[in-house]
């Protein structure tokens, strides 16, 4: 463990946990409770941006999917599938984003019975300049890293994400 390591507040529960069951490795709490709290610390900065630009997560989330896609429109299908939520949780979004204006629905040439979802010139500047403002708030947040340490700690976790989505 490194010095830097044993000031966070992880290395404290770490370090009870330890004196108690000094049997059971605690590895797996050390990397992953870490991970728990960098993502309890990081949500209200980011949050905040998207509020700023009239989201909350989930509708950033469908926003920033439509514009990834770069297609004129994707099925309500895709969506879901790529956000992994319920249709139900995704037709409440998309409800709430195109009485807002960011999204259109458009009626589709093989199944008239489907519409799909496109971003409008609204939803299209919305996105962009709420994705941009959160990528500079995630770079902010990240700042005390290097670059090659951003760079190996991203590779580690694609290969522990990669491992464990394998194995589900």
């Amino acid at each position: 463990m490194t010095q830097s390591t044993r000031r966070d507040r992880v290395a404290k529960l770490v370090e009870q946990r330890r004196a108690i069951t000094p049997e059971v490795p605690l590895d797996g709490m050390e990397i992953l409770a870490r991970a728990r709290r960098l993502t309890m610390l990081s949500r209200a900065p980011i949050e905040a941006v998207f509020e700023r630009h009239g989201l909350d997560t989930g509708e950033f989330d469908v926003l920033a999917t439509l514009r990834r896609t770069d297609k004129p429109s994707v099925r309500p299908t895709e969506l879901y599938q790529d956000l992994m939520i319920s249709s139900g949780g995704l037709t409440d979004r998309l409800r709430r984003l195109e009485e807002a204006g960011m999204i259109e629905r458009i009626s589709c040439a093989e199944d008239k019975r489907s519409k799909r979802v496109g971003l409008t010139v609204r939803g299209r500047s919305v996105i962009d300049a709420a994705f941009a403002e959160d990528m500079e708030v995630e770079r902010a947040l990240l700042s005390s890293l290097t670059s090659d340490q951003k760079a190996e700690l991203a590779d580690l976790l694609a290969q522990l994400l990669v491992s464990i989505e394998g194995a589900n």
